[in-house]
C-alpha cells in the first residue's frame, strides 16, 4: 500500500473510481453547489483540485493523499485544516472504493497519516468527525482505537441536511503511548515486505 497525493495523471482512474461509487460516498459528503464542477467528471476541475492540495502542502494547511494498492487507486486518507499556535491540531476525512473496502486499508491508512500528523508535524491532537450512522467508517476509528469525544450537534452539511457527528480524537500523548501497538498491528505486520507507505517527498510536496 503506497499514499501519496493525487496528479493530474490520476484522473481516469479518480473518475473511474466515484462513478462506481455515487451511492457509496455520496450520502456521507456535501452537497455539491450549482454549478460547480465535478473533478470526478471534468479533467480542469480535476487538475485544479490537485492543484489545490498542492497549494495547501507548500502552506501547510493540509495533507491529501490518494490510498494505492498494488498501484490500484483505491480512495483517499486526507489531512485537512492545520491549526498551529496554540491549537496545533487537524481533521482527516476519508473515503475508500467498496469494492477495496474490508481489506483494512483504511485502519492501515489512518495510523500511517496519525504518525505523520504526530512525528512529522508535530500536531498536538488530531480529530476524525463521523456522521452516527455511518458504520463503515465508524469501523475504521474503532478498530484504531481512537477515542470518541461526544457529539457535535449540526456539526457539518451533508447531502443538504446539517447533520450531527461523532467526535474521535487522539492526543500526541495517547500516540505516543500506544504508537508501538498501532505500528506493529496496522503498518509493520500489515505490510512487512512492502515499503513505507509514506513517501516523504511527495508529503512534503
Amino acid at each position: 500500500m503506497v499514499l501519496r497525493p493525487l496528479g493530474p495523471a490520476d484522473f481516469g482512474a479518480y473518475a473511474e473510481s466515484r462513478a462506481a461509487n455515487v451511492e457509496w460516498l455520496t450520502r456521507w459528503e456535501p452537497k455539491r453547489l450549482p454549478g460547480q464542477p465535478d473533478p470526478a467528471r471534468s479533467y480542469d476541475a480535476f487538475v485544479a483540485r490537485c492543484s489545490a492540495r498542492q497549494r495547501e502542502r507548500q502552506l501547510g494547511t493540509g495533507y491529501g493523499f490518494g490510498i494505492f494498492l498494488d498501484g490500484v487507486f483505491c480512495g483517499e486518507m486526507n489531512l485537512s485544516g492545520v491549526q498551529r499556535g496554540p491549537f496545533q491540531s487537524a481533521s482527516i476525512g476519508y473515503w475508500v472504493d467498496h469494492r477495496a473496502a474490508g481489506r483494512g486499508l483504511c485502519p492501515e491508512s489512518l495510523v500511517v497519516v496519525l504518525r505523520f500528523a504526530f512525528e512529522e508535524l508535530a500536531l498536538h491532537r488530531v480529530l476524525v468527525a463521523i456522521v452516527p450512522r455511518n458504520h463503515a467508517s465508524r469501523r475504521v476509528v474503532e478498530k484504531v482505537g481512537v477515542r470518541c469525544e461526544g457529539t457535535a450537534v449540526g456539526f457539518l452539511e451533508i447531502a443538504g441536511v446539517w447533520e450531527d457527528h461523532l467526535q474521535f480524537a487522539m492526543v500526541a500523548e495517547e500516540w505516543v503511548a500506544r504508537a508501538p501497538e498501532l505500528l506493529r498491528s496496522w503498518v509493520d505486520g500489515a505490510a512487512a515486505d512492502r515499503t513505507d507507505p509514506l513517501a516523504h517527498p511527495a508529503v512534503t510536496g
